[in-house]
């Protein structure tokens, strides 16, 4: 069956001004047959990488969310008290954005070298 885009547009307005927009677009960067080959490729950028405290940070948007992030690892342990003082005098004297620009969504997938 064939049809042609402007019956798409008349019949599905929404789905043809998504299809149009390529805003859920990925680049594929290549092709691979091996499947093991391909696997060590794709997750070779932040393959056991943890997300530290600024990760956590350059999430927030602004200077009490990222409060929140430091007290909720200090209190975990999983930063110390002094560094959780040092993040926070930072976060007092300069910013959230001191920490550097803003991680948007899907931040891994766009810098890991999988889209």
């Amino acid at each position: 069956m064939r049809i042609d885009k402007e019956k798409i547009k008349k019949l599905f307005p929404n789905l043809a001004a998504e299809l149009e927009s390529n805003a859920m677009s990925y680049s594929i960067n290549s092709v691979r047959t091996d499947v093991d080959t391909g696997e060590k490729v794709s997750t070779k950028f932040f393959k056991g990488y943890n997300p530290d405290v600024i990760d956590f940070i350059r999430r927030c948007d602004t200077d009490k969310q990222a409060e929140e992030i430091i007290k909720f690892l200090e209190t975990r342990g999983e930063i110390t008290v002094s560094h959780a003082n040092k993040i926070r005098k930072q976060l007092k004297d300069k910013g959230v954005r001191s920490f550097g620009s803003k991680k948007e969504n899907a931040y891994y997938l766009k810098h890991g070298g999988y889209g």
